[in-house]
Formats: structure tokens, C-alpha cells, sequence
């Protein structure tokens, strides 16, 4: 038997035909096989437009990025005036508002960002699991029963389509508290009327066609999905890899870096290095856990037989 579930389509209630009722070959009466022919097709229809296996993998795909993304609140205006746009200035804003006040909207804003990602991962799983049920709905054979049960069907569909639609508003980050959870002043007329947002950045990632090794160094290059030019501050760490003697477990290293590729000297040939790369965490970082991992080995040193033997370290 089929689970009975909630459903928030309306039913067919179309008006009974007047003509003499006639049984078609298989005994089952027309206006029985019309319906049942059409709400098959409804749910084939809606399952293609809404729930294909296209359209599920993008939001698959989606959720994943917003694992990697990095999260900031930002403090904006609510309205502004044409022509003010210039008017606050980053640091007024920055002595307006009370660091205790801002420090505990971002502990908020961990949270919100944590329950997005499970409410995305939840909704997402529940689309998938409708999908499957609907299929074999739609390749039920028996006409009655498949009548029978066409209120539960439709009002699962519905419930279907609630869930796509929620999953769609959580997608891009809400907004946060209004000012007075801010300022230290609430009172004073001269505070300006905020609003907070949650802000993501793409993540990073090593471009490991263009990262290349060599003998004792390195050139790594990174980019942000989605964007030719980025100007934030990265921190680049390195380590050698299982470190034999005292002197290898000095081979690692942590630096800032504000451009798209570095070159690191001084490694060991034939050597394997650890290299992650991440955001510089900066007042209005609120979530970042992602950071990307690539592994390269320098080449090993040469060596040339002509009366003397080089080795290039």
C-alpha cells in the first residue's frame, strides 16, 4: 500500500461526461483510462520540470559549493538616499557599532549558516526520495487503484513543490538583525538605520594544471570559482610530507599572500609537500571550514657523468 501523505494540489474535479458509458478493450472504462492516462502524464510532467535527475544534480552540485564558500556579515545602509551613497563611510560604521554586540551577531551567524547547510542537505534528500517514489507511482499498471489513490498522489506532489520552493529561498544567505542589536547608542538620532546580511565568497582552489614542481621549489597558482580577478589576502601553509631527520621537520612554512600565485624555493628534491590554501580570517568572517589541499613532489636531483657528477638540490 501506498504511504498516505499530506498533498497540497487540488484533485481533478472535472464533470462527469453525459454520454453512454463504453468499456474500451481491456474492460476498463474510457473515461476511467482518460484520467488515469492524464494524471500520469501530470506527474511525468511535473517530475520533468521540477525534479529531474538535471535539475537535482544542480542543486547537489550547489550544496557542495556552499559547503566550501566562506561567509562575512556585512553592515549596509537600510536606505539611502540618491546621492549619499558615500556618506558612511566603512569606519563610521565600524565606531557606531558596539564589538561585544557584533561578536555575539556572529556567533548568530554561525548558526544560521550551520542550519542552512542542514536544512539544504534535508531538503535535498527528501526531493531525491520523492523523485523515486513518484517514478514508481507514475509505472503503477492497475487503473483503479492508481484512481483510487489520486488525492494522496496529488497532495504528495504538492508537498513535493513546497519543498523544492523552500530549498530555493534558503539558497542565497538571509539577512540578520536590525540595528539596535548593534549599537551601543540605540537612542541617539544620529545612527543611521542598518541592515545586516550574510555575504558568501566562493571558495578557493589550487589550479593544479598551472601549480608546477621542480627541483627544489615550487610555483602554485589558485583561483576563486567563478571570478577573473580576486584581490584578497590568503594564507598559504606548507610541510614536507613524513620528514625523516631533524633537519627536514624545519621544511614548513605559513605566509600571506595577496595574489594569485607564489613560488616557493629552498625544498628538498624528490621530496613530497603539503600545500593548503584559505582565506586570511578578517572582523567579519562569520564561517569559513573549507580549505583546499594539493600535494606535489619535487622532481629528483640530476645527475651527469662527464669526469664529474652534479647534483642539483
Amino acid at each position: 500500500m501506498m504511504k498516505r501523505r499530506v498533498m497540497a494540489l487540488q484533485s481533478d474535479r472535472s464533470t462527469p461526461r453525459k454520454e453512454p458509458v463504453r468499456i474500451n478493450e481491456c474492460g476498463i472504462f474510457d473515461d476511467a483510462w482518460r484520467k488515469y492516462v492524464d494524471r500520469k502524464n501530470l506527474i511525468l510532467q511535473f517530475l520533468g520540470n521540477n525534479l529531474s535527475t538535471d535539475i537535482l544534480k544542480h542543486y547537489e552540485t550547489r550544496l557542495e559549493l556552499l559547503k566550501k564558500c566562506s561567509y562575512y556579515i556585512d553592515v549596509l545602509p537600510k536606505h539611502l538616499a540618491p546621492g549619499d551613497q558615500n556618506v558612511l563611510q566603512p569606519n563610521v560604521l565600524c565606531q557606531l557599532i558596539d564589538p561585544c554586540k557584533f561578536l555575539r551577531m556572529k556567533k548568530i551567524g554561525i548558526t544560521q549558516v550551520k542550519i542552512q547547510l542542514l536544512l539544504l542537505k534535508e531538503y535535498l534528500s527528501e526531493l531525491k526520495y520523492g523523485w523515486e517514489e513518484m517514478k514508481v507511482i507514475a509505472n503503477i499498471s492497475d487503473v483503479t487503484m492508481f484512481l483510487l489513490h489520486w488525492n494522496t498522489i496529488c497532495a504528495r506532489l504538492g508537498q513535493l513543490f513546497n519543498t523544492l520552493m523552500n530549498l530555493i529561498s534558503i539558497l542565497v544567505p538571509g539577512k540578520l538583525y536590525e540595528k539596535h542589536h548593534l549599537m551601543s547608542d540605540a537612542k541617539s538620532n544620529k545612527i543611521p538605520q542598518l541592515r545586516l546580511v550574510l555575504r558568501t565568497k566562493m571558495p578557493v582552489l589550487f589550479d593544479r594544471k598551472e601549480s608546477m614542481a621542480y627541483h627544489d621549489s615550487v610555483e602554485l597558482r589558485w583561483l576563486v570559482l567563478g571570478e577573473e580577478e580576486h584581490h584578497d589576502l590568503y594564507e598559504l601553509h606548507y610541510k614536507l610530507q613524513e620528514p625523516s631527520y631533524c633537519a627536514e621537520k624545519n621544511q614548513f612554512g605559513v605566509i600571506s599572500v595577496e595574489s594569485s600565485s607564489i613560488e616557493i624555493g629552498n625544498l628538498l628534491p624528490d621530496s613530497s609537500y603539503e600545500f593548503t590554501i584559505r582565506r586570511v580570517e578578517n572582523n567579519a568572517l562569520v564561517n569559513s571550514a573549507w580549505r583546499d589541499v594539493m600535494i606535489l613532489k619535487t622532481k629528483a636531483p640530476i645527475h651527469y657523468v662527464n669526469n664529474k657528477t652534479y647534483h642539483f638540490t
